[in-house]
Parts: C-alpha cells; sequence; structure tokens
C-alpha cells in the first residue's frame, strides 16, 4: 500500500498534460501561465471548458479567508475518510515507512509535499466541527510553501491568525474551535471530490470571488489565451464605441467581416 499513486499512475491518470512534469508525474504548468491565469474571469474559463465538455468543473458558496485575492496554483490533492481503526493504523504505519513525518497529524503530510505555486486541495467531505485541515500554524506553513492557498471542502480554525497572512487565499467551508479529529487520510495526489467537481494532481486552480474553477492541464493555456484575446477585443471595442464608428449593437454581438478586419489591423499596432 502507498500514500499517492506511482509516477507512472499520475502519468497515465493525466495522459492529456502538454508540460512538464514534477518528478513525481504531477503535471507541471509553467509559472508564466500561471501568472497570466490570475486575470482570466471564471466566466471566461467556464467557456472554454464548456465548449470542450467539461460541465461539472465550478463550485460557489465558499467562505474566503481573504476575499478580493485570486488563488491561482497546481492542485494537490488530498482526501480524508471518516476514522477506521484498522483502516486509520494501516495509514499510519504506512505513511511511517515512506518517510513522512513522524509527529503531527496526517494533515501535515501534505502539507510537506506542498512547492510554490502550489494549491492544497482538500476532500474531507465537507465535515467542519473536528474537520479543520489547518489552522494559524499550518496556514503559515501553506502560506510560506506556496505563496497560493488551499481548496478546503471542510473547516479550518484560528480565523483571526489565517487573515493576517499575505500573498494567500484559503477558500473553505466554514470555521470551527475544535481541532481535526476522527478522520484518517486516504492519498494524497489522487481524483477527489471537492463539492461537484472532480479533481486531479495538477490541474489548475482558479479561485475568484465568484467561486473555485478547475482547469485541466491540457486546456489552460487555452483559457488564457482566450481571456487575453476577449481584452484586446473588449478594448477595441470601447474604443470604437467611444468614437462613434460603430453602435452598441454592432459591437456587442458576433461582429460582421468589416468589423473584425478593423480589429484586425488594429491589432497589429496595439501594445497592452
Amino acid at each position: 500500500m502507498h500514500i499517492q499513486p506511482s509516477r507512472e499512475d499520475l502519468i497515465e491518470l493525466t495522459a492529456l498534460n502538454p508540460f512538464d512534469r514534477f518528478e513525481d508525474g504531477r503535471p507541471r504548468v509553467p509559472d508564466e501561465l500561471l501568472e497570466r491565469m490570475k486575470l482570466v474571469t471564471t466566466e471566461e474559463a467556464w467557456g472554454v471548458l464548456r465548449r470542450h465538455g467539461y460541465h461539472r468543473q465550478f463550485e460557489g458558496n465558499w467562505l474566503q479567508t481573504h476575499p478580493g485575492t485570486i488563488l491561482v496554483g497546481r492542485a494537490v490533492t488530498a482526501q480524508f475518510l471518516p476514522h477506521r481503526p484498522d483502516y486509520h493504523d494501516a495509514i499510519q504505519q504506512t505513511g511511517v515507512r515512506e518517510g513522512r513525518g513522524t509527529s503531527g497529524g496526517q494533515n501535515s503530510w501534505i502539507i510537506e509535499s506542498l512547492q510554490h505555486n502550489d494549491v492544497m486541495v482538500v476532500d474531507i467531505f465537507g465535515k467542519i466541527k473536528d474537520g479543520t485541515v489547518v489552522g494559524d500554524n499550518l496556514g503559515t506553513s501553506v502560506r510560506t510553501r506556496t505563496r497560493a492557498g488551499a481548496v478546503i471542502d471542510g473547516g479550518i480554525r484560528d480565523y483571526q491568525g489565517l487573515v493576517q497572512l499575505t500573498e494567500v487565499n484559503f477558500f473553505v467551508r466554514g470555521v470551527d474551535p475544535t481541532a481535526i479529529a476522527d478522520v484518517t487520510l486516504a492519498g494524497l495526489n489522487i481524483p477527489v471530490r471537492v463539492g461537484g467537481i472532480t479533481v486531479l494532481p495538477g490541474d489548475v486552480i482558479l479561485g475568484t470571488p465568484t467561486g473555485v474553477i478547475v482547469i485541466p492541464s491540457h486546456l489552460a493555456q487555452e483559457v488564457v489565451e482566450v481571456s487575453e484575446d476577449v481584452r484586446v477585443r473588449d478594448t477595441f471595442g470601447h474604443l470604437r464605441l467611444a468614437e462613434g464608428k460603430y453602435t452598441s449593437g454592432e459591437i456587442d454581438t458576433t461582429w460582421r467581416e468589416d468589423i473584425e478586419a478593423d480589429f484586425q489591423e488594429w491589432r497589429k499596432t496595439f501594445v497592452s
């Protein structure tokens, strides 16, 4: 038994990934693309995913520790199950054998695997009381390691401490003073469920004021490029409307051939 899949299993699981990979096989969407992703809206990403048949990639109704801070990064996934003594002992022994932390809880095993621009994605079946995956200490470690944050389908504690952190955002279901208890880590970097989304390791997580949308690595480039094209087209449209060259009805629809030709000519001289 292993806590996480082999490199070969992760490569097979994410076979459409066009980018490099981490040593463990997780897709490594480039940092430069993640930086550009921060300007993408939820609706722009949703439109691209929907066209490719990915209809269940968005989840709303979160509590955020840092509202307004955009969360972007590569998913490191983890799943917890309700505690069962024999299973818990087996997982604990496996973790020790694999050299995972001998002190602290199994939730710390996830954090110890995080890297810069990772987002910790935890399925703890919506548990808030006794389901607090991080407090201000572990939350500080998440922030230090990732400069991104986490999506936790469960709870957090020490909210007053967490909100003082910078360069991070935690999307969670609720807050409770209890410590995590009566759960067992079922696996790292496995497919997990967050609300109505299936999340694979290496997916790009985009958290906005609207909610969390999960972008498969093989669609990340297209999502960013479509968003950038929309922003340039909006700039052109606003300019031509201000000049009175076109009406709002002509701009706020599929453009005629002459408008598209005008845009393509203007775009040659546009500097973002």
